[in-house]
């Protein structure tokens, strides 16, 4: 709807004011403002990012049946991992998130992807938090301060657009999204709206010009990252930089990916030289691990596509008080409450009068309910004091009436444990084919309860 201006014009002169004056302060004459109103048709002065255009060459609707598709081209980069997270490499004008704690690693991670992407391309790193020489002392610790990326620390995002029309760059880094500032706007740097409009901004010049645009953003207390919601819905892919600062091993996990899939992860370590990749990650978690030792299990857990072996561990104790204590690192606390509860109504162990303490290792987190029965075995072996054979491994999730329910990507799970060297592998009945039960490298076991599961393994 077109909105209604009003304004009030001088007749002897043609003055014009927003009010009502009976004397023109232009020309002195009295009683001479007559009012003028007028219809202001308004058009937003803000260029929007089309994907339709980018696509089709046009802005205009194109029937479906007319749309011609194509392969993305993707862009290999050295880091494998971060190949695999993205969906097989970079796809050329994609906005990528990256958010991750304080102090993890993403700024690191962003200038030794930088420095590989600079050998070939050029490269563009603006950065609103630290100095130019800030950045050449990590770089230089990193060994990549003799690589050709182009440094730019500045927060004004006119600035940063003039120097992207000049430089033309094949990729940006913005580090991070938080201090970047739009001066059109009076809100505060870091706001929503700032966020919000930096963000738009910035996805306008992916999509237009083509630019890979890779974005560093805050972490709140609760783990979101910070800003605006809608923050994560307007870019392609969202990345997590996960890890325990009590540990050297980091995560990078898919939360939100449209050119490929999501919850993939990618293993890294940080040394003194910086990350580096970690290939094998199922050797590493159950690298430290005892092979006779009570209340640890193994489980075949899923990230994404990619099967991790993790070690559970439990210990089990005699409560000296009258509320028995739970304690959860790395797993879900209600849902080990729960599993707890299981064991103690269908498995026969007496826990209401045990404190439990349980974790997985090498400070991986584990949340899926494929993990479910290594869960109750690890508690069960630790409540019994009997250990579990060093070559046994769990999938399952179970049930509240106990029963073992089946999980997906069952092959894969069996194909690793086998590839890392274990003998046997409980999983669920109903995931059994004949495909499992011919496998002549490891035994699978197909288990339909957790009574049955305790029988088997502890007799």
């Amino acid at each position: 709807m077109a909105k209604v201006k009003t304004r009030y014009k001088c007749r002897n002169c043609g003055y014009i004011s927003a009010s009502y004056l009976g004397r023109c302060p232009n020309c002195g004459a009295w009683n001479q403002f007559e009012k003028e109103t007028e219809q202001v048709k308004t058009v937003s002065t803000k260029a929007t990012a089309s994907r339709l255009m980018t696509s089709t060459g046009s802005n205009e609707p194109v029937n479906l049946k007319n749309i011609k598709t194509h392969k993305e081209e993707r862009l290999v980069t050295p880091f494998e991992e971060l190949n695999r997270v993205l969906g097989g490499g970079i796809v050329p004008g994609s906005l990528v998130l990256i958010g991750g704690d304080p102090g993890i690693g993403k700024s690191t991670l962003m200038l030794q992807i930088s420095s590989a992407l600079a050998k070939d391309n050029k490269v563009l790193y603006v950065s609103g938090e630290e100095s130019a020489n800030q950045i050449k002392l990590r770089a230089d610790r990193l060994h990549v301060g003799e690589s050709g990326i182009l440094l730019y620390p500045e927060t004004n995002m006119e600035n940063i657009r003039q120097q992207i029309d000049d430089l033309k760059p094949d990729f940006l880094v913005i580090d991070s999204i938080q201090t970047m500032n739009e001066p059109s706007l009076d809100s505060m740097v870091g706001s929503a709206s700032q966020v919000r409009e930096v963000t738009s901004e910035l996805m306008k010049i992916a999509k237009n010009d083509q630019i890979t645009v890779f974005v560093i953003g805050h972490v709140t207390k609760e783990g979101s990252i910070a800003g605006p919601k809608i923050l994560e819905h307007m870019v392609d892919t969202v990345l997590y930089f996960e890890g325990d600062s009590n540990h050297s091993y980091r995560m990078l996990r898919s939360v939100k990916n449209r050119f490929g899939a999501a919850n993939e992860i990618g293993m890294f370590e940080m040394k003194t030289e910086g990350l580096s990749e970690v290939t094998n990650p199922s050797a590493i978690f159950l690298d430290e691990r005892l092979p006779n030792s009570t209340g640890s299990a193994v489980v075949v857990s899923l990230e994404g596509t990619r099967p991790i072996l993790a070690d559970i561990q439990a210990l089990v104790t005699p409560t000296a008080f009258g509320y028995a204590k739970r304690t959860t690192s790395g797993l879900d606390y209600n849902r080990v409450a729960l599993l707890l509860a299981v064991l103690e109504k269908r498995g026969n162990l007496m826990l209401q009068n045990q404190d439990a303490f349980l974790t997985a290792t090498g400070g991986i987190k584990l949340n899926e309910p494929a993990v479910d029965l290594a869960i109750a075995m690890a508690v069960a072996s630790s409540y019994k004091n009997k250990e579990i054979a060093a070559t046994d491994c769990f999938v399952g999730e179970l049930g509240l009436t106990g029963e073992v329910r089946k999980v997906n990507q069952i092959e894969a799970r069996v194909n690793e444990a086998a590839k890392v060297g274990f003998k046997r592998i409980f999983v669920p009945k109903h995931n059994m084919t004949n495909k499992l039960k011919a496998n002549d490298k490891i035994e699978v076991i197909g288990v339909a309860s957790l009574p049955q599961t305790l029988k088997l393994v502890f007799g």
